[in-house]
């Protein structure tokens, strides 16, 4: 399962603390209840991963949860750099028979990198204006102009003072729903600049199934800021 402030109305103060720490400095939190004897702790990009056992119980789980925080805070910087070098040597090796997803689904044919790159770039350009007409009502908000980059570390990103949102032209390997979702969270800065309780709540109600869009793009490229 996975936790957010949204979510837990009913957990302990502690956890809701840990969440919103975690929140602040741009990590998520994903709680699973496992066979397991002991609570393992996970860091991913924008991503910590807890194991807790069955028998555990709330009071438990918060307190280790909380006591993790700071660690999980003070490492999360060298995760992503490390992350981010292994992507960029991926990214840049040359690859002649290299199978292309478009929508989350492979395609027939291939293309080396510069190939795909400019293959993504198009597709994606493609579908851009009908999904923010989609999506720019129902978030309430409109971007001042959106632009498509080549990002390592990010799936989108928006400048709130020029109402500027950056798209990664990575985002055609995955289903579109991906890219909505990208685009849902992008125009919620535009109410709320942070990851606080009232950022996550504003894209929930735009998009209630937002998580299961969000998980499948997490720990891919990086995720989002």
């Amino acid at each position: 399962m996975s936790l957010s402030p949204e979510n837990i109305s009913h957990s302990a103060p502690l956890l809701k603390s840990a969440i919103q720490q975690l929140s602040e400095a741009g990590i998520a939190l994903q709680v699973t209840k496992k066979h397991v004897k002991n609570v393992n702790f996970r860091l991913k990009p924008y991503t910590l991963l807890v194991s807790v056992p069955n028998f555990i119980s709330s009071a438990q789980m918060a307190q280790s949860i909380a006591q993790r925080v700071p660690w999980a805070i003070e490492n999360h910087g060298q995760v992503l750099e490390q992350y981010k070098r292994k992507q960029s040597n991926v990214n840049t090796s040359s690859t002649a028979d290299n199978h292309i997803l478009l929508w989350g689904i492979t395609q027939p044919f291939t293309l080396n990198h510069d190939e795909k790159i400019a293959y993504y770039r198009q597709q994606l350009a493609a579908v851009i204006p009908s999904l923010f007409a989609k999506w720019q009502p129902i978030v309430g908000v409109t971007a001042n102009e959106i632009r498509l980059k080549k990002m390592h570390t990010r799936w989108g990103s928006c400048n709130t003072r020029a109402r500027r949102i950056w798209l990664s032209i990575y985002l055609p390997a995955y289903p579109i729903e991906c890219t909505e979702y990208v685009i849902v969270h992008e125009l919620c800065h535009l109410h709320h600049a942070n990851h606080s309780a009232a950022f996550w709540q504003t894209v929930t109600t735009a998009m209630p199934d937002y998580q299961r869009w969000h998980s499948m793009l997490a720990g891919k490229t990086d995720q989002l800021d």
